[in-house]
């Protein structure tokens, strides 16, 4: 009986053993050769590069699609800021031609200024600057530091245009010194009073705007260039 055993307690070894080498996993281990190492380092360094490459161009693009759009609404404000210099130019002739008229006529310097009370109207019926001269766009464009992008001459006539802007504007607060001080109320100063006007709108406005208006239309044309 015992004999008879041996031959069973065998099979069950077998297939024991069998099952376990099923159930085992097997490994694949691929082995690469330096050639296939470096050509993977290659290829990312290049997507890399690429896309920063890619990136840039795309930045470049948007920053001169911007720089164009502040030209563009520069080159606008300098247009108008040009129609509205010289509209006024001719109300501030006719302003010292009303000036000129009150000096010539007693009479006329009496309405002028009647008991301390000044009607600016019957000198200046639109008020002492009739324009506004707008820089908005051209602080923008200085915030930006468009002008690192822009040649130096082109640089220094902008500035020019706008400086000489301000000193016209200034004409306004320049004539109201003289209108509000005391001195001008009176009868006898009337005279003075208007001769100060004059010098005032001929010194801060009109004189200067013959030549701003020739140095507009050469900054016109000159940023049109940075537009393309």
């Amino acid at each position: 009986m015992e004999e008879e055993s041996k031959p069973s307690e065998v099979d069950e070894r077998a297939v024991s053993t069998t099952v376990k080498d099923k159930n085992k996993i097997l490994e694949v281990v691929t082995i690469r050769t330096w050639k296939e190492y470096l050509g993977e380092s290659i290829l990312i360094i290049f997507s890399v590069l690429f896309a920063l490459l890619l990136t840039e161009i795309i930045n470049k693009r948007h920053e001169k699609q911007h720089n164009r759009e502040i030209i563009n609404t520069l080159k606008a404000e300098l247009i108008n800021n040009k129609k509205a210099a010289e509209e006024q130019y001719q109300y501030h002739l006719k302003v010292l031609k009303n000036i000129d008229s009150a000096l010539a006529n007693p009479a006329f310097q009496h309405q002028f200024i009647n008991n301390g009370e000044i009607h600016l109207d019957i000198i200046a019926p639109k008020g002492v600057l009739y324009r506004d001269l707008n820089d908005v766009a051209w602080q923008i464009a200085k915030q930006e530091n468009i002008f690192s992008k822009i040649d130096l001459n082109d640089y220094s006539l902008l500035t020019n245009i706008y400086d000489q802007q301000v000193r016209i504007v200034n004409s306004e607060q320049e004539v109201a010194n003289v209108l509000l001080s005391r001195e001008s109320r009176t009868a006898t100063d009337n005279r003075i009073t208007l001769i100060l006007m004059r010098d005032n709108y001929r010194g801060w406005a009109v004189d200067r705007v013959p030549g701003l208006l020739t140095e507009y239309k050469k900054a016109i044309d000159a940023i049109t260039k940075y537009m393309e």
